[in-house]
């Protein structure tokens, strides 16, 4: 089992890595070169780094992903992907993607690129908070227990 981070722009990488340090976890991070860094971090966590451009990181996640691996992303597409290979999906917030939530995601997520496109204004992601942090907690490490009480 390995949690597995869609890195660009996750407000939860450094709470994932916490967390997985506390469950003896490995990490890994795809993100694209742009988002390099020298920041120290601990052995446990490998870096994908990949090439610009748009859904780079995507794919190399989709290729990496194993079916007892976690994945966190905000990337409802990239969700959809993943689901039938990964054991869980998270958003940032601590929601499940799921088969019964994700063509409703999509769908949302279409209506909205059509109405950008017809110049019309739709609203942004909401701040993210501590109360989503906190449920984002809550919902990982509770997964993470029960597939490691189920492995048994």
């Amino acid at each position: 089992m390995r949690l597995v981070i869609d890195g660009d722009g996750s407000p939860v990488k450094d709470t994932t890595i916490e967390i997985a340090q506390k469950y003896s976890l490995p990490v890994v991070i795809v993100t694209s070169i742009d988002h390099y860094s020298k920041k120290e971090y601990p052995a446990f966590v490998e870096f994908v780094y990949v090439d610009r451009g748009a859904d780079s990181a995507d794919f190399k996640i989709v290729s990496l992903i194993q079916p007892q691996d976690f994945l966190i992303t905000q990337d409802y597409g990239l969700a959809s992907l993943v689901l039938p290979k990964a054991e869980h999906v998270l958003h940032q917030t601590g929601m499940e993607y799921t088969q019964m939530n994700i063509d409703s995601l999509l769908t949302q997520r279409f209506i909205g690129s059509k109405m950008r496109q017809a110049k019309q204004r739709t609203k942004g992601p909401k701040p993210y908070t501590n109360e989503d942090r906190q449920h984002f907690i809550t919902t990982l490490e509770g997964l993470i227990q029960q597939s490691q009480l189920s492995s048994k």
